[in-house]
C-alpha cells in the first residue's frame, strides 16, 4: 500500500481526561476547539496560520479563545491529522485515511492562498502521483472511502472523478502491461499460469476487485470503462454477473429475497438490480440467457419498474433458445393464486416470435415450451385457457414430434382431475396434440392412459394401423371414415371442418363401449405394442413384425368399436359411401389435413 509521511517532529498529542486531547508543550495552550464528542486544547498560531476557516471562527467568537465545530467531515480523527500537520508533526497518509484528511483540510480551508505547500496541495500531489498513477488496489480503496464525504466539497467531487478515471484506465490497459497485484479467485487456464514464459494476466483480472464497490460508484466505473470502447462486451458481461453474484447472492442463485433485504435495504437491492440491467452491453450474447432470466426473476420479486422488465424481456427474446425450463419458472407476483408468472413467459415468446429466428432456434424453443408446459401443468390453479394459449403460440411445423406436448397434456389432466368430468374440455386440450407425431413409446403410454378420451385412443389406433400399412407397401384400409378431430382448436379450420369435428365427437361418445370394455381394449393394445417393442429390440427383423402386430391389433380394436356402433343402429364402415381420402378432401384444406377415426 502506498503512503506518504508529512512533518518531522514527534507526535506529542495525548488524551487528558474524558475525550480531551492536548499537545505537550512548554507553552500553555490558548485555543479550545470543541468538536461535539471531543475537545482539543491547542495553540492559535500554528492552526490559524494554515486554516482560513479557523481564522474566521476566531474572529467571530466573543472570547477569541474557544470555537465550536460540529460538522467537520471525518470528525475528530480527521481534524487531528490536520492539527498535527499544522504543528509539523509526523503524520502518515494512506489509501484508508487520505480522503478523510483531504475533506477535513478542504473544510478548514487549508489552501495555497493561506500558505504555500498547505495540506490540500500536498494531498492532491500524493493522490495524483502515487495512488491514481500506479496503485490499482489503493485506487479502489480510496474510491470506497469517498462516499461519506461527497456532500462536503465540490473540490472533492473532482478528486472522485479522477479516481474513477484512474481505475477505468487501468482496467482498460493491455493485459500484457498488468504488473500490479489484483484479486483473482477463478481457476486459471493453463496459458494463464505463472509457469508460462509468455504469461499474461487474464482478460477479466479486474472484475473481482470492482465488486467491492457500492452500486453507485460501481455504475460510474463500469460506464467509464464502456465509454472507452476497449474492453469487450463479453468481459463487461462477466463483470456484471460477478457483481450480481457478490451483491445479490440469494436473489441470483435461488431467486429468493433474503430476510436481511426485506426491510430498509430492499430499496438498495432494487437499485442494484436496476443498475445492472441498464449497464448490460448492447451486443447480443454478451451475457447468458440464464443470467438475464435470473435478473427478470429478481425484478419480479422486487417489483422493479416496467421499463427494466421490458428491457430484460427484449434481451431474453433475442437468445431464448439458450434457456432451460428451470430458467423460465418465474415465481408469480405476491398475491397471485398461480405458482408461476405465465404472463411473463408469454411476453417473452411474443418478443421471440416477433423476430426472425432460424428454424433450428425455433425447434429448440418449441421443445423448451413443451417442457415448460409440463411444469406449469402441475399448478392446480392454472386455467385451461392459459395452458392452451401458450401451447398454441408455437407454430406446428416447429414440433416434428409431439411427445413433449403429450407429456404436458397428460400432466395437466393428472393435476386437474375435475376436467375428466368435462368431455368438451378434455377433447379440447387433446386436440393440441397430433397423434401422427407421437413415437411408439408415447403411443404405448397413451393407449393405456385412462385420462385420455376414447376418441384419442381410437385416433392413435388408426394412425398406427395406417402407418404400419403404408410402411409395408399396402394400400390404406378401405371403408374407414376419417375426420379431422384436431381441427376444432385451430382458427384456420373451416366451419364445415369444425361441424364435422363436433359431430365426430358426439358420434363417438354415443357409441363408446362401457368403461370396463374401454379398459380391456386399451390393455389389448398395450400388450400388442409391448410385444412389438420387445420383438423390435431383440431381432433384426423386429421392425417388420412390430408393424404387422400393430396392423392386426389396430384392425381388431377398431372392429370392436364399429361393432358397438352397429349395435346402436349406425351403419358399419363398409356401408359408408365415403372413403378416408374422399372425406378428408371434402372437410379439410389440403395443407391442414389430419386423420382420425369417427
Amino acid at each position: 500500500m502506498k503512503f506518504m509521511k508529512l512533518g518531522s517532529k514527534p507526535d506529542s498529542f495525548h488524551i487528558d481526561g474524558n475525550n480531551v486531547r492536548c499537545v505537550a508543550s512548554d507553552l500553555a495552550t490558548d485555543f479550545v476547539i470543541n468538536l461535539g464528542n471531543a475537545t482539543f486544547h491547542l495553540h492559535k498560531f500554528p492552526l490559524l496560520s494554515k486554516s482560513g476557516r479557523l481564522q474566521k471562527l476566531v474572529a467571530a467568537s466573543t472570547s477569541g479563545a474557544e470555537v465550536y465545530i460540529d460538522d467537520i467531515p471525518g470528525g475528530a480523527i480527521a481534524f487531528e491529522i490536520c492539527a498535527k500537520f499544522c504543528y509539523g508533526m509526523t503524520v502518515t497518509l494512506n489509501a484508508h485515511n487520505v480522503i478523510a484528511a483531504r475533506s477535513a483540510a478542504e473544510y478548514l480551508e487549508m489552501h495555497e492562498t493561506i500558505e504555500k505547500g498547505n495540506l490540500t496541495y500536498k494531498i492532491d500531489v500524493f493522490l495524483n502521483s502515487s495512488i491514481f498513477h500506479s496503485s490499482w488496489k489503493d485506487s479502489i480503496i480510496v474510491l470506497q472511502t469517498t462516499k461519506p464525504f461527497l456532500p462536503w466539497s465540490e473540490e472533492l467531487k473532482l478528486q472522485v472523478s479522477l479516481c474513477i478515471d484512474a481505475i477505468a484506465s487501468k482496467a482498460s490497459v493491455d493485459i500484457s502491461k498488468v504488473d500490479w497485484p489484483y484479486t483473482y479467485n477463478r481457476e486459471k487456464l493453463p496459458e494463464e499460469s505463472g509457469n508460462n514464459s509468455n504469461w499474461m494476466a487474464p482478460r477479466d483480472w479486474w472484475v473481482e476487485d470492482l465488486c467491492d464497490l457500492e452500486v453507485d460508484l460501481y455504475e460510474r466505473v463500469i460506464a467509464n470503462i464502456k465509454n472507452r470502447g476497449i474492453i469487450s462486451g463479453e468481459a463487461i458481461g462477466e463483470a456484471l454477473e460477478a457483481y450480481a453474484s457478490r451483491r445479490l447472492p440469494g436473489l441470483i442463485s435461488r431467486g429468493v429475497i433474503e430476510s436481511k433485504w426485506k426491510t430498509q435495504t430492499q430499496t438498495q437491492t432494487r437499485l442494484t438490480v436496476d443498475t445492472i440491467v441498464w449497464l448490460l452491453p448492447a451486443e447480443k450474447g454478451c451475457v447468458s440467457c440464464r443470467f438475464l432470466l435470473k435478473l427478470l426473476k429478481a425484478a419480479t420479486l422486487l417489483d422493479l419498474g416496467e421499463m427494466a422488465k421490458k428491457e430484460l424481456i427484449r434481451r431474453i427474446g433475442q437468445q431464448l433458445e439458450e434457456a432451460s425450463v428451470s430458467d423460465l419458472l418465474i415465481q408469480a407476483p405476491e398475491g397471485e393464486t398461480r405458482m408461476y408468472d405465465v404472463d411473463m413467459v408469454r411476453k417473452i415468446l411474443e418478443e421471440y416470435f416477433s423476430r426472425e429466428p432460424s428454424n433450428s432456434s425455433k425447434l429448440m424453443v418449441a421443445k423448451l415450451v413443451d417442457g415448460y408446459l409440463a411444469e406449469i401443468a402441475k399448478d392446480p390453479n392454472l386455467p385451461l385457457s392459459i395452458f392452451m394459449d401458450l401451447a398454441e403460440m408455437v407454430p406446428s411445423f416447429t414440433r416434428p414430434a409431439h411427445d413433449g406436448l403429450y407429456r404436458a397434456i397428460d400432466m395437466y389432466l393428472k393435476e386437474h382431475p375435475g376436467i375428466s368430468k368435462k368431455k368438451s374440455e378434455r377433447n379440447r386440450i387433446c386436440r393440441l396434440m397430433d397423434c401422427k407425431k407421437l413415437s411408439v413409446d408415447a403411443c404405448l403410454h397413451a393407449v393405456q392412459n385412462e385420462r385420455l378420451p376414447l376418441r384419442v385412443v381410437v385416433q392413435l389406433l388408426f394412425f398406427e394401423q395406417n402407418r404400419a400399412t403404408r410402411s409395408s407397401g399396402s394400400s390404406p384400409p378401405k371403408g374407414i371414415i376419417i375426420k379431422d378431430l384436431n381441427s376444432g382448436s385451430h382458427s384456420h379450420g373451416s366451419s364445415k371442418s369444425a361441424k364435422t369435428n363436433t359431430n365426430a365427437d358426439q358420434d363417438l361418445d354415443a357409441v363408446a363401449p362401457a368403461e370396463e370394455k374401454v379398459r380391456a381394449l386399451k390393455a389389448e393394445v398395450a400388450a400388442a405394442l409391448r410385444l412389438a417393442s420387445d420383438t423390435n429390440s431383440s431381432s433384426d427383423t423386429g421392425g417388420g413384425k412390430m408393424k404387422g402386430l400393430l396392423l392386426i391389433m389396430s384392425k381388431k380394436i377398431i372392429s370392436k368399436i364399429w361393432s358397438t356402433k352397429a349395435r346402436h343402429g349406425s351403419h358399419s364402415p363398409e356401408s359408408q359411401g365415403t372413403t378416408a381420402n374422399e372425406e378428408e378432401a371434402k372437410t379439410t384444406p389440403l395443407r391442414h389435413r389430419r386423420n382420425s377415426v369417427s
